[in-house]
């Protein structure tokens, strides 16, 4: 029996809004909605942003943008940006919508990803969602390497577990640090950067051809900088005397996106900014409104390439912008 375009198409449509009413109705996690329809999360995320831009579904945002497209287009030339995508948000749950960002970072790196890559890694939630949604279609020959040392503790703090991860669901190797990521003191940290297990790892990063890294907030109790430097819950006051507004592979920056001048940046054990900069392509992977002058700080600094993030977190940079006036390109 031959089926008709239209045929294809409302099977297609009704497929979608299927999807639509799990996941935005029902409250169902992506992953569990893979599970009953055995369809792949990727998929899945593509097949939700088709239906909320034809128009199955309205998000109100309380913005002067209104497309993910031109979300995108802003985002890009306000940052210097070469590539930015941004998923639709889930208005009042930030789970879900981390995880709508997770799985379109997985589906962007996949996209570019090829044998023979390295990719340096920080630990992050935003990375770990990234990492959980990667479902790929064959195996990769890549290497995958910690960016920074590790902090035990949190599935998401634990650089090493969040590369194993990543390499297990690749296909392919990962390097494991074993040095704290804060030492006691920056005399120490110069040493422990020179035993040669440490070098080694950091040395291999260096020659990353791509990065995938978080970026944080430090003005909230539920940041993940507090998970990786214990101590900073008591140095509150320092650290707004340093003037740090951000966080990127635990370096905390200012307004400007510099490394702000709080004693803890030189206690770090990882690579510096300007390395990761030298990477021909980092990522970052950012969702939640406690992020927004985090990413307008970093930003200014030029320290990445790319950016996945959600509506309500590009359209807040985008304003911050516009309040404060100007462009970082």
């Amino acid at each position: 029996m031959e089926f008709t375009s239209e045929h294809h198409a409302f099977q297609n449509t009704r497929q979608i809004y299927q999807l639509l009413v799990m996941y935005y109705l029902d409250g169902k996690k992506q992953s569990d909605i893979a599970a009953e329809t055995g369809l792949s999360v990727a998929t899945i995320n593509r097949l939700l942003r088709q239906g909320k831009e034809s128009g199955m579904v309205e998000i109100t945002i309380k913005s002067p943008w209104l497309s993910a497209r031109q979300l995108e287009a802003d985002l890009a030339k306000l940052g210097g940006l070469q590539e930015v995508v941004v998923a639709p948000n889930v208005a009042g749950n930030e789970e879900q919508s981390l995880q709508m960002v997770g799985a379109a970072a997985a589906e962007f790196l996949l996209s570019r990803l090829k044998d023979g890559d390295v990719i340096a890694i920080t630990g992050g939630k935003g990375v770990s969602a990234l990492v959980e949604a990667l479902q790929p279609g064959r195996k990769y020959n890549v290497q995958v390497v910690p960016a920074l040392g590790c902090v035990q503790g949190k599935h998401y703090t634990d650089v090493n577990h969040v590369a194993s991860e990543m390499a297990a669901r690749l296909g392919g190797h990962a390097w494991q640090i074993h040095a704290p990521l804060f030492t006691d003191s920056a005399e120490e940290r110069d040493m422990l950067m020179s035993i040669s297990a440490v070098d080694q790892v950091l040395a291999k990063a260096r020659t990353a051809t791509l990065a995938v890294v978080g970026l944080g907030s430090i003005h909230s109790n539920s940041s993940s900088y507090y998970d990786l430097n214990q101590s900073a819950r008591h140095a509150s006051a320092r650290i707004e005397t340093s003037g740090a507004r951000s966080e990127l592979l635990a370096w905390l920056l200012d307004a400007t996106g510099q490394p702000a001048p709080f004693e803890d940046n030189r206690r770090l054990v990882g690579l510096t900014l300007p390395e990761l900069q030298r990477i021909p392509f980092t990522l970052a992977v950012v969702a939640g409104r406690n992020k927004i002058d985090p990413v307008h700080c970093a930003l200014q600094g030029h320290w990445l390439k790319a950016m996945v993030t959600e509506e309500s977190t590009a359209a807040g940079v985008l304003e911050l912008a516009a309040t404060e006036g100007g462009h970082y390109g």
